[in-house]
């Protein structure tokens, strides 16, 4: 207990807040890695002050996306614990342990929407909603192979399954991305095709394989967590047989 308290004190010393009390500063590596590690999303601007080119629009940005917490660090010694050497401004993810880099030297005119898109796309969690936003960061990622929740939004097992599958997440890190599909939206009914579905069918957990343009569908029944698991676990092993797509044109969605 004492050791644990000891060590909070020494993170919190180490993260300073800036004067205006918009961001937290990240002085050395070991609050930089508690940062890092404080949510599924973190941001850190690795600037060289308030002065940089970025700074106010990386503030401003700050404001509008509150889900993801947001700090700068202006210490180069940090910097190349992350393999940075000039201003970036980086988006750290659990989900995929992925580090994506905006180098602000390289964009021509750096704008808070811009940022805020930038931080956006590239916000995927252990499970992550999908629409246009978020498929960018989806596709972008190393990790190729998505874990499904196709189950229509308001219905009364959606808490339920999408708070089971989110828990589930984290074992499959840099293997499967956790993606929620919402059947009840028009826009999703081409993803839902592409798996023979309709939004009555819901809920179902699917996987797709984007590197060979593969999917799977779990069997019908209960969607719990041992039954998913195993269903992840079969297809990393190489197990699963592939479920007929529906339809010459049928292509998905994600």
């Amino acid at each position: 207990m004492l050791i644990a308290l000891f060590h909070a004190v020494l993170v919190s010393s180490a993260i300073a807040a800036e004067k205006d009390g918009a961001l937290p500063r990240l002085n050395d590596t070991s609050a930089a890695q508690a940062f890092i590690n404080s949510a599924e999303v973190v941001v850190i601007g690795f600037l060289e002050g308030e002065d940089s080119h970025g700074y106010k629009v990386l503030v401003a940005a700050a404001k509008r996306v509150d889900s993801v917490p947001v700090a700068i660090c202006t210490v180069k010694e940090v910097w190349a614990d992350y393999n940075l050497s000039s201003d970036t401004i980086t988006v750290f993810r659990k989900a995929d342990n992925h580090q994506e880099n905006l180098l602000v030297a390289e964009v021509k005119k750096l704008e808070t929407d811009g940022l805020v898109n930038f931080i956006s796309t590239n916000e995927v969690r252990y499970i992550t909603d999908y629409n246009q936003v978020t498929a960018v960061g989806l596709f972008n990622s190393e990790v190729k192979s998505h874990l499904l929740l196709l189950a229509n939004r308001g219905s009364k097992e959606y808490p339920k399954l999408k708070e089971r599958l989110r828990a589930l997440a984290p074992e499959f890190t840099g293997k499967l991305l956790f993606v929620l599909i919402n059947g009840a939206l028009k826009s999703n009914s081409q993803s839902l095709g592409y798996f023979g579905l309709k939004s009555k069918d819901l809920p179902r957990v699917g996987i797709y394989d984007g590197d060979f343009d593969r999917k799977w569908l779990l069997p019908e029944g209960e969607i719990s967590t041992e039954r998913v698991r195993e269903f992840c676990q079969s297809f990393l092993r190489g197990e699963l047989k592939e479920v007929k797509q529906t339809g010459a044109d049928a292509k998905i969605e994600l």
